[in-house]
C-alpha cells in the first residue's frame, strides 16, 4: 500500500482529499498546523500537527519515519483579498512551506509531488477558455505565490528529478454526498458558502462589482465540485507513481457562471429569500475566468460528474447541518 502525505489535510479541499485517497486504497498521513483547518473534518485519520514553515526538522523526521511514496501539497493561505493587504504573510507561508516540503522530499528520495495550484497564475486572460499554455501573469500576491511554487518545482525537477503535477484550480465548491464535510474557512471569501450562509441567517449579502465586462456586469468564474477536483488529484498522483512526467492541468468544468447566475441557482435549489446588494470591485479580480479542459480530458480520460446545481445542493445540505461550522450542528 502506497503511503501519501497530504499537507493541509484538515482544510476544506484537504479533508476531501484524504477521504478520496483512503477510498482508493492509499495509506494517508496528514500534516497540518490547524491554523485554517478543522481536526473534526478528519476524525479517524492520522494527523501530525506540524508547522511546515517553522518546524523543518520535525517535518524531516516525519519523512524519515514514514517512508512516503508521494505528497499532495494543499497547505497554503488562499485569500486573494488578504494577500493584497498582507503580502508578507503569503510569501512567508506559502513559499517557505512548499520549499521545506520539497527539501524534505529530496532528502528522503520521495519524487512525486501534487501541487494545489490556482487559476490565479494566469491573471486576466487574453482569450477564453484559458489553456495551460497561456501566459502566467498573476494579478495578486496569492496567485504570485502559486506561480512561484510552480517555477520552484520546475527547477527541482531539473536538478533533483522531483516529478510534479500542478493542478490549477478554478473555483472549488460543494459538500460531501453524505453531508458530513464541507466548506468552513475562518474568514470565508467564497461566493457559494457566503450566499448560502447569508440566506440561512436572513442576512444581507454583498456582491463585489456589477460593472465588469460581462453580459450581466458581474464577474464570471468556472465552478468545479470538490469531489471532481480531488478525483483529478488522485488520477494525477497515480500517473506520477506509474512513472509519469511533470505537467500542468486546469481543474474546472470548461464553462463559466456569473455571480448573478450563482445567486439565482442558490435561490432555485434552496428556496431561500436572498437579500443581495452590490459593492465596489475587489482589487485584482479578473472579468472572466474559465478553463479549457481539453488537456485533462485527453490525458486523464476525465470528465466532470457534478453540475452547478449539484454543487449548491451539497453545499446547502452541509451548511444546514452545520450553520456555524464544524462542531456546532443546529
Amino acid at each position: 500500500m502506497e503511503k501519501i502525505l497530504v499537507t493541509g489535510g484538515t482544510g476544506y479541499i484537504g479533508s476531501f482529499m484524504v477521504r478520496c485517497l483512503k477510498e482508493k486504497g492509499f495509506d494517508v498521513v496528514i500534516a497540518d498546523n490547524l491554523s485554517q483547518g478543522h481536526a473534526e473534518a478528519v476524525t479517524g485519520y492520522r494527523l501530525q500537527v506540524i508547522d511546515l514553515v517553522t518546524e523543518k526538522e520535525k517535518l524531516n523526521e516525519l519523512f524519515e519515519k514514514e517512508g512516503f511514496s508521494g505528497v499532495v501539497h494543499m497547505a497554503s493561505f488562499i485569500q486573494m483579498g488578504e494577500s493584497f493587504e498582507n503580502p508578507s504573510k503569503y510569501f512567508q507561508n506559502n513559499l517557505i512551506a512548499a520549499l521545506n516540503v520539497m527539501d524534505a522530499m529530496v532528502k528522503n528520495k520521495v519524487s512525486n509531488f501534487i501541487l494545489s495550484s490556482s487559476a490565479g497564475v494566469y491573471g486576466n486572460p487574453e482569450s477564453l477558455p484559458i489553456k495551460e499554455s497561456d501566459k502566467r501573469e498573476p494579478l495578486n500576491p496569492y496567485g504570485e505565490t502559486k506561480y512561484m511554487i510552480e517555477k520552484m518545482l520546475e527547477w527541482y525537477d531539473k536538478a533533483y528529478g522531483l516529478k510534479f503535477m500542478a493542478i490549477r484550480y478554478f473555483n472549488a465548491a460543494g459538500g460531501s454526498l453524505d453531508g458530513e464535510i464541507g466548506e468552513d474557512h475562518p474568514d470565508e471569501s467564497h461566493l457559494i458558502p457566503l450566499v448560502i450562509k447569508a440566506g440561512i441567517k436572513g442576512e444581507k449579502f454583498t456582491i463585489f462589482g456589477n460593472d465588469y465586462k460581462t453580459e450581466d456586469g458581474t464577474c464570471i468564474r468556472d465552478y468545479i465540485h470538490v469531489l471532481d477536483l480531488v478525483e483529478i488529484h488522485e488520477i494525477a498522483l497515480k500517473k506520477l507513481l506509474d512513472g509519469g512526467q511533470s505537467n500542468y492541468y486546469n481543474a474546472g468544468v470548461g464553462r463559466g457562471y456569473s455571480n448573478k447566475e450563482v445567486v439565482e441557482m442558490v435561490k432555485k435549489v434552496t428556496g431561500l429569500s436572498l437579500n443581495v446588494e452590490y459593492g465596489p470591485r475587489r482589487e485584482g479580480d479578473a472579468d472572466s475566468l474559465y478553463a479549457s479542459i481539453d488537456k485533462i480530458k485527453k490525458d486523464f480520460n476525465w470528465s466532470s460528474k457534478y453540475s452547478l446545481e449539484d454543487i449548491v445542493k451539497t453545499a446547502y445540505e452541509w451548511h444546514k447541518k452545520y450553520p456555524n461550522g464544524y462542531g456546532s450542528p443546529k
